[in-house]
C-alpha cells in the first residue's frame, strides 16, 4: 500500500510538468509556422522577381542590355521582398496550422484545454520575426537599393516629354540699384532698397546626401509673366552656406545655401523673339534649405525610410506645407506590423473555422484572395486619401482595424 502510494505524483509535482509541456508544444508550434511563413514568403518573392524580369525583357535595347536588367531586378528585389511580407506571412500561418489541423494536432491540443488564443499567440511570435524585418527592409535597406536601381532607369526615363519627379518650385527674383539679382531679398534687412524682377521656376532633378545635385533647369519670368531666360545645367556640387542678414533675429538662425553649378547652357530671349545661346562653366545656385532637405524634396515617397519621412514631413510643417504622398507612406510604413499581425489573425481564424469541412487546399486559395483582397483595398483608401486630402492615418488603419475585427470575430465563434 505505501508502494503504491510513493509512485503517485504528489500534488507538487504535477504543476512543474505542466509548464514544460506547454513550452514544448509552444517550440513546436512556432517552428511549424515559422518554416511555413519562409517558405511562403519566399516562394512569392521568387514568382515575383521572374515576372519582374520577364517584363522587363521587352525594354531590352542597346544601352539597356540583359546584364542590367538583372542589376535592375537585384536592385529591386527588397523592395519586392518587402511588399509581400504581409501576404507570405498571411499564407505561411494558413499552411503551418493547416498541416497541424490535417493530422488532428490542432484537435488534440484543443480537447487537452489549451486555448484558441494561446495558439493564436504561438503563431504570432514568428510573426514578429517578419515585422522586424520589414521594418529593418523599410529603414536600412530601401533608400539605397531603390536609388541604385533608379539610376540604372534614368536614362530611360530622362528620354520622357515631360516628368514630374525631382522637386519643382517658384522662387521671387528681385534686382538691387547695381543691377545684381538676389533671391532672398524678402529675408534681408534692406529689402526696401531692391525692387521685383519677376519669379524664377526652378527644377533639380536629383540629389545625394553628400550635397551633389544632377540636372537643374531655370526658367527666368519677368513681371509681366514674360519668358526671359532659360537655363540648363548638368550638375552642381554644395560650396557652403552664408548667414542672411535677417531683421530682429541672430544673423546665424538662417542661412543661404550655395551650389556651384557646371556646364551651363544659357538662353536668353530677347525682344521681338530673337534668342542667343551661350555655354557657361560654371554659375551659382541659391536655396533657403540644406542639401539634406533638397535630398529629401527630390526623392520619392517610397524611396525614403522612416525616418526620412518623418524628417521629410517636419521640413513640410516649417514650410508650411504639406505631402499627402509622403505622409501616406509614412503611415503605411510605420503601421505595416499592425497590417502583418492583423494578416496572421485572419489566417488563424480561417484554420480553426474549417478543421473538417475544407481542404488544406481551399484554405490556401481563401488566403491568397484574402491577401490580394486586403493589398487592394490598402491602395483604394490611399487613393482615396490622396484624391480627397482626408487623413492618411485614419486611411491606412481602416483596412488593418476591419481586418483585425474579421479575424476576431471568427476566431470567437470558434470558442
Amino acid at each position: 500500500m505505501r508502494s503504491s502510494l510513493s509512485k503517485q505524483p504528489s500534488k507538487n509535482q504535477m504543476p512543474k510538468n505542466q509548464p514544460a509541456k506547454l513550452k514544448v508544444l509552444g517550440r513546436y508550434v512556432k517552428v511549424n509556422a515559422l518554416l511555413a511563413i519562409i517558405g511562403a514568403v519566399l516562394g512569392l518573392w521568387a514568382l515575383q522577381l521572374l515576372f519582374s524580369y520577364l517584363s522587363e525583357l521587352d525594354s531590352l535595347n542597346d544601352s539597356y542590355t540583359m546584364s542590367e536588367a538583372l542589376k535592375y531586378i537585384l536592385y529591386r528585389s527588397p523592395y519586392f521582398l518587402e511588399q509581400f511580407i504581409p501576404t507570405g506571412s498571411l499564407l505561411g500561418a494558413v499552411v503551418g496550422l493547416g498541416l497541424l489541423a490535417n493530422k488532428s494536432e490542432l484537435v488534440v491540443m484543443r480537447a487537452s484545454g489549451i486555448s484558441v488564443y494561446r495558439i493564436v499567440g504561438w503563431v504570432l511570435q514568428p510573426a514578429l520575426v517578419f515585422v522586424l524585418l520589414a521594418l529593418a527592409i523599410n529603414q536600412f535597406v530601401l533608400p539605397h537599393s531603390n536609388q541604385l536601381a533608379n539610376d540604372i532607369r534614368s536614362e530611360e526615363s530622362s528620354s520622357l516629354v515631360t516628368s514630374v519627379r525631382g522637386y519643382w518650385t517658384v522662387q521671387p527674383r528681385f534686382k538691387t540699384v547695381d543691377g545684381n539679382y538676389d533671391n532672398n531679398a524678402e529675408n534681408d534687412a534692406d529689402s526696401s532698397k531692391l525692387q521685383p524682377d519677376g519669379s524664377d521656376i526652378l527644377y533639380i532633378d536629383y540629389a545625394d546626401v553628400q550635397g551633389n545635385i544632377g540636372t537643374v533647369k531655370r526658367w527666368h519670368l519677368d513681371n509681366n509673366g514674360n519668358l526671359q531666360t532659360a537655363i540648363y545645367a548638368e550638375g552642381g556640387r554644395y560650396s557652403g552656406r552664408k548667414p542672411i542678414n535677417n531683421a530682429g533675429s541672430k544673423a546665424s538662425e538662417q542661412y543661404s545655401y550655395e551650389w556651384q553649378l557646371s556646364n551651363m547652357t544659357k538662353l536668353t530671349i530677347n525682344q521681338g523673339f530673337d534668342s542667343s545661346q551661350a555655354k557657361q562653366s560654371s554659375d551659382t545656385l541659391s536655396l533657403p534649405f540644406a542639401p539634406k532637405s533638397v535630398y529629401l524634396l527630390t526623392r520619392k515617397a517610397e524611396d525614403l525610410s522612416l525616418t526620412q519621412l518623418y524628417e521629410h514631413r517636419q521640413f513640410m510643417r516649417q514650410q508650411d506645407k504639406r505631402s499627402l504622398t509622403h505622409e501616406l507612406a509614412f503611415w503605411q510604413k510605420l503601421l505595416s506590423p499592425l497590417s502583418i499581425l492583423s494578416l496572421v489573425i485572419v489566417a488563424c481564424s480561417f484554420v480553426f473555422g474549417s478543421l473538417r469541412t475544407h481542404s488544406l487546399g481551399l484554405r490556401i486559395v481563401v488566403a491568397l484572395l484574402f491577401g490580394l483582397l486586403f493589398s487592394y483595398v490598402q491602395d483604394l483608401v490611399g487613393f482615396i486619401s490622396l484624391a480627397t486630402g482626408f487623413s492618411p492615418l485614419l486611411m491606412v488603419l481602416l483596412p488593418i482595424i476591419a481586418s483585425a475585427v474579421l479575424g476576431g470575430y471568427l476566431l470567437k465563434r470558434q470558442m
